[in-house]
């Protein structure tokens, strides 16, 4: 999808139903979190922070990544208004640029799907990763029912696994985790949580 698009949205993102399914991305992921405290968070392909900045307290530092920088600014007033003192942003595109950056988790959600090449951009996170450390994508499973141009119809669990690792991971594990209605591109959809480690 054209950045722009979401340049454009930006100040209209946070949607009641956006909020709604973010809450239970948060809930699903928070899980995957215990025992992060030292730990530094990537949140790649952040939008507007409506998942990674419910995820503060478990996490020692917050990174919100995004290529929209008025999502980012978005960001940056919820940063504010919240006192979150953990949390910072930062305007790139992994997809485009290689980065130094290191971090001992990253995440997506609902990510993936608008990025082309699925490949790539999993081994440039492996390498943005500390050893041992996590890979968190939460995204939509296949559905045959929708078909974009610029947006995956979401992904098969072996297909994806067989990129992890093809990427370099050393394990992964997936799960669906949430069926609802209307929820990609106005149809009914389930969401998967995958965790691999490098």
């Amino acid at each position: 999808m054209e950045a722009n698009v979401f340049e454009q949205m930006a100040k209209r993102y946070d949607t009641e139903d956006r909020i709604e399914l973010a809450k239970v991305i948060v809930k699903e992921v928070r899980a995957e979190l215990e025992n992060s405290k030292s730990q530094s968070l990537i949140d790649y392909g952040s939008g507007t922070g409506l998942v990674s900045l419910e995820l503060t307290d478990l996490v020692d530092s917050i990174l919100l990544v995004d290529s929209s920088e008025q999502m980012l600014e978005v960001a940056k007033g919820k940063i504010a208004q919240k006192g979150i003192t953990n949390a910072s942003v930062l305007y790139s595109d992994f997809t485009k640029k290689t980065t130094e950056l290191k971090s001992d988790i990253i995440f997506m959600s609902l990510v993936l799907l608008h990025i082309p090449d699925t490949k790539k951009i999993l081994q440039k996170l492996f390498h943005i990763l500390n050893d041992g450390g996590k890979l968190i994508i939460v995204d939509f499973d296949k559905n045959e029912n929708i078909s974009h141009p610029k947006v995956h119809n979401g992904f098969s669990h072996e297909e994806l696994k067989e990129i992890l690792s093809e990427a370099g991971f050393q394990s992964s594990k997936i799960k669906t985790f949430y069926h609802g209605k209307e929820i990609f591109m106005k149809k009914d959809a389930s969401m998967f949580i995958a965790c691999s480690i490098k």
